[in-house]
């Protein structure tokens, strides 16, 4: 019984075991010290909570609990639903003596708890049911690929097949090997397999354990069918794509849409139209106005496009890079498009607390005609190995023809390790555990958000804002209201879009609320500059702004980390230390240039700049009009591979087709695409583009990285055109 009492391979196991222990009574106090001698010797490692308190507390902080035993007499049935509430698969048993009074009803039965007599010399039996007990537990929790995976490992079988490391016994014969070896550790190699073993099944055919992972995932994702996809979403837009958009049809395109859809339409001759989304003065991606998903609107622009027909294929990015979620029910009814596809990379955990419905794309019930799919990156912001991706499909589609598409862009060698975090992603989500992830999540990042609004409010001077409603204590996704300001959208719909409370975007000085520039500014570069030398990575920097994601992964530790960063650049940039203390890192990109500076004096120099470009009112034009399509991106692809293209200077791109996108990273959202010509209309565009190569140039260290510009010795900047 010892070796089947927990998971274990290598250091993984699940063996705790908590006893609410009955102390000061003989008859109670002997049976169970009996216990636990009989779960020790079984494998089981024992565990003594002081009260009730301390058990719920133990539960919520250690995943690693498989069962829970306590005096019926004194606890009963409450306490069955206050852990029923963390994990309803949990484990739950109890003693009673013969004078106890169960009361239990039919519905309660299904609290999963089981009962044991106080009775001397029965701890052997007792341990055996805990243990069966805790066998059917870890098979109710483990997905059904994970499960087979696991099990194909512990077998330990010799194979004369792929991969050749062998289990990483290749690399154990070299010192190089060696070190990468015991640096992943052993576990990580073993589950590296081949394709070529049946009883994992097949991800190329959707069989066997895999068939079992995708089915599993549908059911978790509200979705009729579910795809793994082991290369990340940037594939699964591809696959999607490539299967409801075929060539010489006319596909509508968010233009807020992230770089993959471009290479989508470079890959396959289609003609795109475009979503206008909207921004703000602070550069953050607003939505798409309602209007432009009617008939009519929809009409003009096809009938404004030479070449283009009735588009049957949509994209919508869902959530914005920025966290805004659209009421998706509206867009589905509302769009004259067989497929709907919602681009959901950066929100894989909306099916999973209430706050969420009806605005994700497997929300609500399937519409005939229609077709709507949902990509997520389930690396991104639930637990999965990174390039693990999600397609999930509602509707009736050609499951033969889209596999087409899958296989297409699916490595033959798909790495098993992905396959295994993406399905156990899904089950982390399954049931009141999932619930309770996205609830601590949701509750973490609106305490944050608080915080820096009390600090804000105790400041003497300046301190960061947040981007957000003024009244945050309800919680959910907050509606941009057409008539409040502090979203900065001109126009906005009513119940259309909504801030996702996890995604939390701070304010620095330099822009107030009406989207003017202040005599000063703090840009919020030089803030992420800061933080990333003490280990705290931004994920996305505007002008005047900084995005955070709370994801499951945030714990207090790394928010309090977050603040006390903050405060500690407040206090420097207060105290205006020279840049060779206050960001040392930055200091030695260029010595002789930072020499004697100090933070306020950068800080006020790059803030120059963008007052001298009018970075507001250049934001809202820059993405008011857009570049003019003379050849479709495929056309466009296809002539740089033929050699018909040419570098010219990057302020002379106006009147010239460009061959390549060019978009600044983050957020990885094309400003121009290929076979798109500047004008003097659009002509806001390289002035935007201008303002960032103009910071980078003048301050070493603050280059902005832009796909589609190329940078030469002297500094310059060139583009790539078609030959004329």
């Amino acid at each position: 019984m010892a070796e089947s009492a927990f998971i274990r391979l290598g250091d993984v196991q699940m063996n705790i075991f908590a006893i609410l222990n009955h102390m000061g009574v003989f008859f109670k106090e002997e049976p169970v010290r009996q216990l636990h001698a009989a779960l020790e010797k079984a494998g089981y490692e024992v565990v003594y909570p002081v009260d009730d308190k301390d058990l719920i507390k133990m539960i919520e902080m250690n995943p690693r609990i498989c069962g829970v035993l306590f005096d019926w007499d004194k606890y009963s049935l409450e306490l069955c639903e206050r852990i029923s509430q963390i994990n309803e698969k949990l484990p739950v048993h109890a003693f009673a003596n013969e004078q106890s009074t169960l009361d239990i009803s039919l519905t309660d039965l299904r609290l999963n708890v089981s009962f044991f007599e106080y009775a001397l010399g029965m701890a052997d039996d007792i341990a055996i049911k805990i243990n069966q007990a805790t066998e059917a537990y870890k098979d109710a929790i483990m997905p059904p690929f994970t499960k087979a995976l696991f099990k194909y490992v512990e077998e330990g079988k010799y194979t004369f097949c792929t991969p050749g490391h062998m289990g990483g016994t290749a690399f154990q014969k070299s010192p190089a090997g060696s070190i990468f070896y015991d640096f992943y550790g052993p576990n990580t190699f073993k589950a590296d397999v081949s394709i070529s073993m049946p009883e994992l099944g097949s991800l190329l055919d959707h069989s066997g354990p895999h068939k079992d992972a995708e089915e599993y995932i549908a059911r978790t994702f509200n979705a009729d069918s579910s795809y793994i996809v082991t290369n990340g979403t940037s594939t699964s837009n591809k696959i999607v794509g490539m299967y409801s958009a075929p060539a010489g049809s006319t596909v509508l395109i968010d233009r807020n849409c992230h770089k993959s859809l471009t290479h989508l339409m470079m890959m396959s001759d289609v003609t795109p139209i475009y979503f206008r989304p909207t921004r703000n003065a602070y550069g953050i991606l607003g939505g798409i106005p309602q209007s432009e998903f009617s008939r009519d609107v929809i009409a003009e622009k096809v009938a404004k496009t030479p070449g283009a027909t009735a588009p049957s294929y949509a994209v919508v990015t869902n959530s914005t890079y920025d966290g805004l979620l659209y009421n998706t029910q509206f867009i589905k009814e509302s769009l004259d498009c067989k497929h709907i596809h919602f681009d959901s990379a950066w929100v894989p955990y909306t099916n999973f607390n209430p706050i969420y419905e009806g605005k994700c794309g497997m929300s609500g019930e399937a519409m005939p005609g229609k077709v709507f799919y949902e990509t997520q990156s389930t690396h991104k912001l639930l637990a999965a190995f990174s390039q693990a991706s999600m397609i999930h499909v509602k509707g009736d589609f050609d499951r033969e023809s889209f596999n087409e598409a899958f296989m297409m862009h699916t490595s033959t060698s798909p790495q098993y390790g992905i396959v295994a975090s993406t399905e156990t992603a899904a089950a982390m989500m399954r049931g009141n555990t999932g619930k309770k992830l996205t609830q601590d999540s949701i509750d973490r990042a609106i305490r944050f958000r608080k915080e820096i609004k009390r600090l804000e409010a105790e400041s003497d001077s300046w301190f960061f804002d947040v981007w957000q409603p003024e009244n945050i204590d309800t919680t959910e996704c907050w509606k941009l209201d057409p008539s409040d300001t502090w979203h900065g959208f001109k126009n906005m719909d009513d119940n259309h879009m909504y801030l996702d409370p996890i995604k939390v975007t701070l304010l620095t000085p330099g822009m107030n609320k009406e989207g003017e520039l202040e005599e000063s500014g703090i840009p919020a570069s030089l803030v992420a500059k800061f933080l990333d030398e003490r280990g705290i990575v931004v994920e996305k920097t505007g002008p005047y702004n900084l995005l955070f994601l709370f994801s499951i992964g945030i714990d207090k530790s790394k928010a309090m980390q977050l603040l006390r960063g903050l405060t500690e650049f407040k206090r420097g940039y207060d105290l205006n230390l020279t840049i060779k203390s206050f960001l040392p890192s930055l200091y030695n990109e260029d010595p002789s240039f930072y020499e004697g500076m100090r933070v306020q004096e950068l800080a006020q120099a790059i803030h120059n700049l963008t007052k001298k470009y009018n970075l507001p009112e250049l934001m809202y034009k820059a993405f008011d009009v857009l570049p003019e399509m003379k050849v479709t991106p495929h056309a466009a692809w296809q002539e740089e591979l033929r050699g018909n293209v040419e570098e010219i200077k990057l302020e002379e791109m106006v009147g010239r087709v460009s061959a390549n996108m060019i978009l600044p990273y983050l957020p990885y959202v094309p400003l121009v695409l290929p076979g798109e010509m500047v004008t003097q209309e659009s002509r806001p565009v390289l002035d935007f583009l201008e303002m960032l190569c103009e910071i980078g140039a003048h301050y070493p260290g603050f280059e902005t990285d832009i796909h589609g510009l190329y940078q030469q010795k002297d500094g310059s900047y060139t583009v790539k055109v078609l030959k004329n």
